[in-house]
Order: C-alpha cells, then structure tokens, then sequence
C-alpha cells in the first residue's frame, strides 16, 4: 500500500495507526488533563474536537478500509462438491454462534450510515462482529458510524445479495435481524441441495441461482462470468430444471403464452383496445390467419383460443436476444428492455423466464465454437436488428436450482430471502410476505 507523508502509517501489533489517529490520541490525551479547567458546552477544546470531528466524517474516517468485492464472491462455482464441503464446514461455527446467544437485534427506527451517531450504531457493530464482517480489532464501543463500519455494512450486503451502499435502511435491518437459528437451519437445507447437484455438470455449463436471481457461467472448474437476472415473482416462479442450450435468436418474435394472454392481455384489453396495437401484438389462429382484435370478446376467455405473437424490436419483452433450451415448462432465458430491474435488489418480476444482464457477453461465450460466431459477428447481429436464428455447434448445459444458503472456500457464508418460501421456516416466510407487499 502506497500512502503520501500526510498519511504515513505505523503498525503495532495488528492496529494501523497514522498520524491523523495519533493526532487524535494526542488531543484526547490533553482533554483529559485541560477539561476541568473549562466549564461545559463554551470550551475552545469543545469546538476543536467538534470541529475535527466533522473533518473525518468528510474523509470517511480511515481510507482504504472497505474489503474488496473479490475477497466476498468465490469464483468457485456454487454448483460443486467444494461448496456442500464448505457448507459442512461453516454449520459448526454457526452452531457456535447459536450456542452463545446468537446476535443481538439492531433497532431498526433509524436509517444509518456513515457518520450517524447513535445508541443503535453499538448493537450494529456487535450484530456484525458476530457474524463476521466486522474485525475484532475494529468493533469498538463507539457509537459513530465510522467507514470500518461502512466496509463491514457493505461486505454483509454482499453477502446477502443486496446492493453494496452501506446504507442500513429498512431492507437491510429486516435481513440483518433474521435470526442465528434460523440461518443455521438454511445451511443445514440447503446443505441437501448443493450435494444433490455436486456430480459432473460438463466442462461449461450455465446455472442460474433462483433466489439469488444470478446466473453463473463456468468454464474449467471456475466462474469466468456472473451476471444478475430477474427471475419469476411469487405467483410466477422459475422452475428446476436441467436442459442444454442449443439455439440463440437475434430479435426473436415472442409467442405470448396462455397464461399471460389470460392474466395480463385480456384485462389490458378490457381498459385499453389500442393495448395490442401499441405493443406490435398480432393474433393468429389456427391455420396463420391473422385476427383483427375488434372481432374477439374481450369480456370472455375467447382469446385464450388463438395464438398471440410480438413482432421483433427494442420494445419486444425479448427485446434484442433470447436463448433457448428444450423444457416441459416452456420458459427461457432473454433481454429486456426493462434493464433497470438488473440494479433492485429484489429481481422477481419476471413470469418465471429469466431475464439476463449483459446477455450479450453470454451469447458470445455460448456461440464461441460455433462457426462463423465471434464478437464481430454477434455485435454486428444486434446492429442490424433483424430476425436471425443461430443453433449451436455443441450445445452448453443449464441448469436452475433453489440455493438460499451456501458457503466459499475463503470461508464466507452467503445467504438469499426464502423468497418462495421452500426453505420451511416460518421466520423466512413471514419475511418474504413482508418484501412481497
């Protein structure tokens, strides 16, 4: 590490001190012999303190105590015997934790975040001193948020598949109060899970995590890409299932299913006719004919009987590239012209197709030994914005599974929402029906 001389650092023992710290114990050193000398409130040695006080709220602190994102997400791949023995290892220390009491509850009334200064601060450092994410050198008694706690704040998002901001708000304290107990329960469930799936799965595969709406691609026992997904909503959800991906589409039309025809486009139609129109849905029957809308009863199951397809272009719920797999439950994997969803946290919107980040990267990966398929080509596809059906030279394993629970090889415990309620402990459901109002 490379610091300027303002910013020199000694070390004892395992504490960095730099000379802003030793300045600091120097002035807490004479408050102690000066402070009975000044009456309470007016003293110049109040003002210092509060003066420099804000001056290392506007520098964060100490610089460079975050933990760098690699040190938290493995590029092991979840789906392997290593994980089911790093779960196996991480259910002792658990169990330890329950053991002695499990963690304390941080009162969740106030939104936190660096330079809050707040009883609440001391229960959250000691909440995560417990779990791991804040050293033992760096918990402390002191009530201010200070950036060793915004770096533990933000390694517990990670590790809990939020987004990294530091800020403690609602979604965070509403995880980060889950109990020790019942945490060691989804280690010990998902624990059967990992093993069912930890055989051979091919030299590259795919795997989408379902409750962590994010998709691995893995090649030669590693994870070379990782991309956030938006998978099916509670009352729509992705299934599990094993498939290989054969075909990629270039603007692919889409053939509406039933169940959306009946959930979505019917009572779209029923408030607005022009719905269809303004969407580029057209509607077939059964020999290819086209339907005018006008003909059909809106206020009946009618519809249902014909076929409803999206014409390509940006505005297409596939929007630029869908990917296909062979499967009973007719769903796949696409683009979206709804990117912003990637950036929630909660990424169940989907009607249990999976919505792929930076989908582009996958297709260049998957066409990768397909001739005639290289970077070149593939972006020169999305540029001509016509319908283009590409099978693969060698189809690439998918498979989707349900892991709420897992541990790494560096020793890191992640864990996802129950978010469709499979993992059967209560306390995890009634936290799902609470994010799902």
């Amino acid at each position: 590490m490379s610091v300027s001389d303002r910013d020199t650092v000694w070390t004892i023992g395992r504490m960095p001190l730099s000379r802003r710290s030793v300045f600091m114990g120097a002035t807490a050193a004479l408050a102690t012999q000066v402070l009975p000398a000044f009456a309470a409130g007016d003293t110049a040695l109040d003002q210092l303190m509060q003066s420099q006080q804000h001056q290392e709220w506007q520098d964060k602190f100490d610089d460079g105590a975050t933990t760098p994102i690699e040190e938290i997400k493995s590029d092991h791949p979840l789906l392997s015997p290593d994980t089911a023995v790093n779960i196996e290892a991480a259910i002792p220390r658990m169990q330890d934790i329950v053991a002695r009491g499990g963690w304390p509850k941080v009162d969740d009334r106030t939104r936190l975040k660096i330079g809050s200064r707040l009883d609440a601060v001391v229960q959250l450092r000691k909440r995560l001193s417990i779990s791991g994410d804040l050293p033992p050198q760096q918990v402390g008694y002191s009530d201010i948020f200070d950036s060793y706690v915004d770096a533990a704040v933000r390694r517990f998002q990670i590790r809990h598949g939020l987004i990294a901001t530091g800020v403690v708000d609602k979604p965070v304290f509403d995880v980060m109060n889950v109990t020790a107990e019942t945490r060691l329960q989804q280690l010990q469930t998902n624990l059967i899970r990992v093993r069912s799936m930890s055989g051979f799965l091919g030299d590259r595969f795919v795997f989408v995590n379902i409750p962590a709406a994010e998709m691995e691609v893995v090649e030669g026992g590693r994870v070379v890409q990782r991309h956030n997904a938006v998978v099916g909503q509670i009352s729509r959800q992705t299934p599990v299932l094993s498939s290989k991906i054969n075909e990629v589409i270039f603007y692919p039309y889409w053939h509406v299913p039933v169940s959306i025809i009946r959930k979505d486009l019917i009572p779209h139609m029923q408030q607005d006719p022009n719905y269809l129109a303004d969407e580029h849905i057209r509607i077939f029957d059964t020999k290819g004919k086209e339907i005018d809308p006008t003909t059909i009863d809106w206020n009946s199951d009618e519809a249902s009987k014909f076929a409803f397809r999206q014409d390509p272009g940006e505005i297409n719920a596939m929007a630029t590239i869908k990917i296909n797999f062979p499967n009973q439950y007719d769903v796949y994997m696409h683009d979206t012209p709804f990117r912003n969803l990637f950036g929630d946290n909660q990424r169940f919107h989907s009607s249990g197709c999976m919505r792929i980040q930076n989908v582009r990267d996958v297709v260049v990966w998957l066409l990768r030994d397909t001739p005639g398929w290289g970077d070149a080509q593939v972006d020169a596809a999305i540029a001509a914005g016509n319908n283009n059906e590409v099978h693969l030279k060698t189809p690439v394993p998918v498979y989707t599974n349900y892991i709420t629970a897992w541990a790494t090889r560096e020793g890191v415990i992640h864990f996802r929402d129950d978010i469709y309620g499979r993992d059967g402990i209560g306390e995890l459901a009634q936290l799902a029906n609470v994010m799902d109002e």
